[in-house]
Parts: structure tokens; C-alpha cells; sequence
């Protein structure tokens, strides 16, 4: 459930995030595509998906939670009677109606332990090669409750002693032979107060004529060992099985490989897990936690050690010959340490640049004794000596530089070669790494279905612990799994039902996970104060600046009619229409300008013929034209510096109109004011 409600705040501050980054859009490119009615809505409607993602999130996570407490109950396929047996899950442990739970097929052992405890043997023999206080197996056994989570009316073969052997066991109903129907061992644990250092596996005993279970001990010969283990912090689950070697007759045990998957969470929260071990015929295996798998393999191939030697093993009388040359480089014999190579310099020298710091006190001593310290009243200087006060930093050298003999500091000596070694280079007699020649393996078999193992007769628990109160419950070994997972629907689901309702809220599961993981109180915070932040900076209503409210304001408190659009688009036309004839007209003064300057170069050359020839009437005639043509340039000079006014005007409507402003009515506003101007 912590992960539900991670991914659902994670999902609204998305949505913060959206928003955040559509807030930074519109401060880049203000009003550029929407006008400010529309952006006031916009944010309206951001804050309604956020309040909307909040709200749907904690709904769907009640769901969830509620599915949760549904699939509790169900697990895998279990028929109609098991499901009546399991109660609302809206209601208490209090209100649970407990029924004890019956085979619904064949099997070859069950326990409850709801009636008297009939069939169970204590074990009266002691352990041994164990110190005699400690040897006998006289470790407690009660039946009762679950001490957290009670079922009413459901108890449990509880461990009680603490630095004691256990050892109790019972007869199987019938014997399970090892042929072709698979092995299925189940049954329940809670170590109800944690758990530093001890058992709660199970055995599965061989049978045999002179088996006694009053003397069942840790030497008794077993088929099958299942169930966990932990000491300090290694936390195990134990699957070992003993074959018999077809050769000698002599058993071995076999050691599943380690689960991949953390186990420490099943010793440490105190809650009831389902234990299930699974043999097939074909060889194969499965070991499973509250029904989930946790390991599984092959008999043959994840076996330590291995069900079959190797055909071939080394030759224990071979031995390496004395050339043997492993060695992949050596010293170039060849090479010669240079003349200039000073083996003799030291590594460090003193620094000759370093000068005493000014303010040494050479005179001064860096520890002083203690005046204020005082001769113990049992000071015996006959067997102690002479009291000598202790010594403590000289106070004055608190404020020096520092105090007694100054010693200059050392630095690396830059001639420091260190001792020449030849260089290395690749072995011309290198050999490779050697090893013993390999021979056929004399104890060689091959057992191809190790499943056929030794027929199991008993069951039994011999245990050592430092730790009491280990509950265990509702043992079966059966050929199916279907009557398993019914027997545990009856049993261990109803447990798990009361446990998921007594479990605190989300808060709670937060807080226990952080406590667990560290580092999720970083993602907690980042989750909740991101998004507040975000909330604060971008939804917080920014101050309006006065250029804002000015062109703001028509907008907001006005609305725009069809017919004031209109109008717009018609001003917008007119001015596009203005635009391209003062373009038009920049390009006729210029071409006037040019002509000008022509007239005057012919009237300068005109001007200079005259000086040379003697005036007649025709050039009177002519300077009464130049005098008009220059008439003509000083009024085109004046019609220059209007149209370079009207230029200017229009400049200025450009510059207006490229502030980026996209809406009609405001490109209207800034218009008009520059008409004004």
C-alpha cells in the first residue's frame, strides 16, 4: 500500500509540475496565443485537476486497500467450504468464527493442535557430545493462542524455553513412499518474539525397524530437513535430504543452493508465514513463503554437493615436475640500471624555502604538568614511586604558531629514483599454470531419479533456541496441492485476514518501511514538499505591475462584440494598406534623391563652361533654369524631411506592433496611441 501511495503522489505532482511549466511559458511569451480572460480560466481549471488527482488517488488507494484485504483470503484456487469459513473482512479479530480446519483429500499427516495433544512424543534421551547441564532435551512445550492477532479458538504447539534442547515428535498416519506421486510438506511459524538465534524446521524421519521416539535425538536418521533457520544476521531456509550412495550405502546430505530473495522481513515482523516444500517425481523441486515461490530447481543440478560425482578426478600421486616454469613475465635479463641512477637519495628531504613561522616560542614546552593537579592521599612513593603531575597542552601555545625546537618541514625529493628493477617481459619457457593429470573417479555412480529417496515415517522437531515463544501450527503432508492450498485457506488465511485488519494505517506502513530503507524518508519529503512548493511559487497570485493593469484592464472589464472585432481587423487592414505606401513612398524619395545629386554635378559642370565661354542670352535663359532647379532640390529636401518623419512614425508603429502582443484588441490599443502621439 506505501507503493500505491507513492505512485499516486508522485502522479499529482506531475501535475504540479504541468502546470509549473505552463505558468513559465506564459511569463516568456506573455498573452502571446491566449488572451487573459482564457489564462485566468486555464489556471482555475489547473487547480480543479490537481484538487481532482488528489481526490481520486486517495479513492483509488482505499480500493486498493480493500482488493488487498480481498486477496488476503483468496489464494489460488480454494473451493466454497473454505471461503465460508472466511469471515467479512470488515469485521475484528474479535468477531472471527474459527472452525479447525479438515483434509479434503488424501494425505499421510495433519496437526492442529486444537484438541489434546494426543500422538506427540517428548524425547527423554539427551544430546551428545554436548556438556551434561545441557545435553538432555528437556526444553518446554506448551499449547496455546497467538500472543498478537488471536484467532479465537485456534492454538499452536508453542516453543517456550529459552538455552535448551527441544525435541518432540509423532508418527506419520501412514508412510509416504517415494515413487510417483510428489512429496508436499506445509506448515506454519511465528516467531512471536523475533528470533537472535534458533530453528523452527521440521524432520522428516526415516523409517526404520528400531525407530523410538522417546529417543529421538539429533543423530536420528532423517529423510528430509525443511524450514528456517537464522543465527546473528544469516537468515536461511533450510532444504537438505540424505542419499544414499548405491555403492557404499552410505547417506550424505545434500544442501539446497540459497533463495535469491531477501528473508529477514519472515523472522522479524512477527506475523504467521506458510512454510511449503514441493519434491516431484521428475526431479525437481519448490520451496514457497505464503505461497509465493522463493526457490526452486533440480535434485541433479542445484545440489550442494552435487547427487553425482564427477567421472573424473585428479591423479592424487601426481605431482608438479621441478622445471615447471609458471611464470608469465620475468626480469629482463638484458637490461642495465643507468649511470645517473642514485639508488642512495632519500625519498624525503628538508624544505630549504620553509622559514620558522614568526612568533615560535622556542623556549616553550608543548606539554606542561597539571597545576591543578594533586598527589592521590594513597600515593605510596615507596611502592609507587615519585608523583609526577600529569601533563597537559602548554596554554601558551594556544596562541603561537607553535612551541619548542623548530624542525624545518619535509618535502619529496625530486632526484628520488627508489631501487632500479629491471623491467618485465613476457616468459619464453612459461608453461601455463599446472595441474594434476585427471583419472577415472573410482567412487563414480550415477543416479539418475534421486527423488526415490529413504521412506519417511515421522515427523519431528528438534530444535535449540534462544529465543522462546516460537509458534507452530497446522502441519500436513500430503500428494496434492490443491488439498494444501485448501488446508491453508482454512488455517493460515484466516490468520492473515485478522493480521491485515489489526495492521496500522498508511501512515504507519510509511513510517515502518522508512525505518527499514532509510533513504525513503528523501523520497517522503521530496514528495510532499515539491509539490507545495511548486503550489506556492506558480498558484500563488503574482503582483500585477502597472504596464499590466493598463493593458489589462479593457479586456477584462469589457467584453468584445462581433462588431468591435470587426472594427479591429478593419484598422488592421488599413494599417497594413499605410504601410506598404510609405514603403512605396521611401522608395520614389530616394530615387529623387539620386536625381538631385545629378542635376547639381550637371549644374556645378554648366556653372564652370560659363566662367570659360562669355555670357550670352541663351545662358541666361539657362541660369534662370538652374536657379529653378535648385529651387526645386531645397523643396525636395523639405518633402525629404517629411517623409523621413512620417518614417519615423511608422518605426514606431513597427516597433509597437513586434512587441509580440497576438490580440486584436490590444494591437488596437497600442495603435491608436501611436496615432495619437
Amino acid at each position: 500500500m506505501a507503493d500505491t501511495a507513492m505512485t499516486h503522489a508522485l502522479g499529482c505532482l506531475g501535475v504540479y509540475f504541468a502546470k509549473a511549466v505552463f505558468s513559465k511559458v506564459l511569463q516568456v511569451h506573455p498573452l502571446k496565443r491566449f488572451n487573459v480572460l482564457q489564462i485566468t480560466r486555464m489556471h482555475f481549471q489547473w487547480d480543479w485537476l490537481c484538487l481532482g488527482a488528489l481526490i481520486i488517488s486517495s479513492v483509488t488507494a482505499e480500493i486498493e486497500n480493500e482488493e488487498t484485504l480481498d486477496a488476503d483470503v483468496e489464494v489460488e484456487d480454494f473451493d466454497k467450504q473454505s471461503q465460508e469459513a472466511d469471515v467479512d473482512r470488515d469485521k475484528s479479530s474479535l468477531e472471527v468464527v474459527y472452525q479447525t480446519p479438515k483434509p479434503t483429500g488424501e494425505v499421510y499427516f495433519t496437526e492442529t493442535f486444537d484438541g489434546v495433544l494426543a500422538g506427540w512424543v517428548l524425547s527423554k534421551t539427551k544430546k551428545e557430545d554436548t556438556d551434561d547441564n545441557i545435553a538432555k532435551y528437556d526444553g518446554r512445550w506448551e499449547v496455546e493462542e497467538l500472543k498478537e492477532n488471536t484467532v479465537p479458538g485456534d492454538r499452536g504447539l508453542v516453543l517456550k524455553s529459552v538455552a535448551k534442547h527441544h525435541a518432540i515428535s509423532a508418527m506419520l498416519t501412514k508412510a509416504f513412499i517415494f515413487d510417483n506421486k510428489p512429496l508436499i510438506v506445509q506448515y506454519e511459524v511465528n516467531f512471536q518474539e523475533g528470533i537472535d538465534c534458533g530453528g523452527a524446521y521440521i524432520k522428516l524421519l526415516s523409517s526404520s525397524d528400531d525407530l523410538n521416539l522417546e529417543y529421538f535425538f539429533d543423530k536420528t536418521p532423517y529423510t528430509i530437513m525443511f524450514g528456517p533457520d537464522k543465527c546473528g544476521e544469516d537468515y536461511k531456509l533450510h532444504f537438505i535430504f540424505r542419499h544414499k550412495n548405491p555403492k557404499t550405502g552410505e547417506y550424505d546430505e545434500k544442501h539446497a543452493k540459497r533463495p535469491d530473495v531477501d528473508l529477514k522481513k519472515f523472522y522479524l515482523d512477527k506475523k504467521t508465514h506458510l512454510y511449503t516444500l514441493v519434491l516431484k517425481p521428475d526431479d525437481t523441486f519448490e520451496m514457497l513463503i505464503d505461497q509465493s515461490v522463493v526457490s526452486k530447481g533440480s535434485l541433479l543440478e542445484d545440489m550442494v554437493p552435487p547427487v553425482n560425482p564427477p567421472k573424473e578426478i585428479e591423479d592424487p600421486s601426481d605431482k608438479k615436475p621441478d622445471d615447471w616454469d609458471e611464470r608469465p613475465k620475468i626480469p629482463d635479463p638484458n637490461a642495465v640500471k643507468p649511470d645517473d641512477w642514485d639508488e642512495d637519495e632519500p625519498s624525503k628531504i628538508e624544505d630549504s624555502d620553509a622559514v620558522k613561522p614568526e612568533g615560535w616560542l622556542d623556549d616553550e614546552p608543548q606539554y606542561v604538568p597539571d597545576p591543578n593537579a594533586k598527589k592521590p592521599k594513597d600515593w605510596d612513593e615507596e611502592m609507587d614511586g615519585e608523583w609526577e603531575a600529569p601533563q597537559i597542552p602548554n596554554p601558551k601555545c594556544e596562541t603561537a604558531p607553535g612551541c619548542g625546537h623548530w624542525v624545518r618541514p619535509m618535502k619529496n625529493n625530486p632526484n628520488y629514483k627508489g631501487k632500479w628493477k629491471a623491467p618485465m617481459i613476457d616468459n619464453p619457457n612459461y608453461q601455463g599454470i599446472w595441474s594434476p593429470r585427471k583419472i577415472p573417479n573410482p567412487d563414480y555412480f550415477e543416479d539418475l531419479h534421486p527423488f526415490e529417496m529413504t521412506t519417511v515415517s515421522a515427523v519431528g522437531l528438534e530444535l535449540w533456541s534462544m529465543t522462546s515463544d516460537i509458534y507452530f501450527d497446522n502441519f500436513i503432508i500430503c500428494s496434492e496441492k490443491e488439498v494444501a492450498d485448501r488446508w491453508a485457506a482454512d488455517g493460515w488465511g484466516l490468520k492473515k485476514l485478522v493480521a491485515s485488519a489489526n495492521e496500522p494505517g498508511m501512515f504507519s506502513q510509511l513510517v515502518t518501511a522508512a525505518e527499514d530503507h532509510p533513504w525513503l524518508w528523501v523520497l517522503y519529503i521530496l514528495t510532499l514538499a515539491l509539490p507545495v512548493g511548486l503550489g506556492v511559487l506558480f498558484c500563488w497570485p503574482a503582483k500585477k505591475t502597472d504596464e499590466d493593469i493598463d493593458f489589462k484592464k479593457p479586456d477584462i472589464s469589457k467584453p468584445i462584440t462581433k462588431g468591435e472585432l470587426k472594427q479591429e481587423r478593419e484598422e488592421l487592414e488599413d494599417d497594413e494598406i499605410e504601410l506598404e505606401e510609405k514603403e512605396n513612398e521611401d522608395t520614389a524619395e530616394d530615387e529623387r534623391r539620386e536625381m538631385e545629386e545629378t542635376k547639381r554635378e550637371l549644374i556645378k559642370d554648366t556653372k564652370k563652361m560659363g566662367r570659360e565661354a562669355p555670357p550670352s542670352e541663351d545662358e541666361g535663359e539657362g541660369g534662370e533654369d538652374i536657379d529653378e532647379e535648385e529651387n526645386e532640390v531645397a523643396d525636395g529636401s523639405q518633402e525629404g524631411g517629411m517623409s523621413n518623419k512620417s518614417g519615423s512614425e511608422d518605426e514606431m508603429k513597427e516597433a509597437d506592433e513586434s512587441t509580440g502582443f497576438g490580440d486584436g484588441p490590444l494591437k488596437s490599443v497600442r495603435k491608436r496611441r501611436v496615432r495619437k502621439d
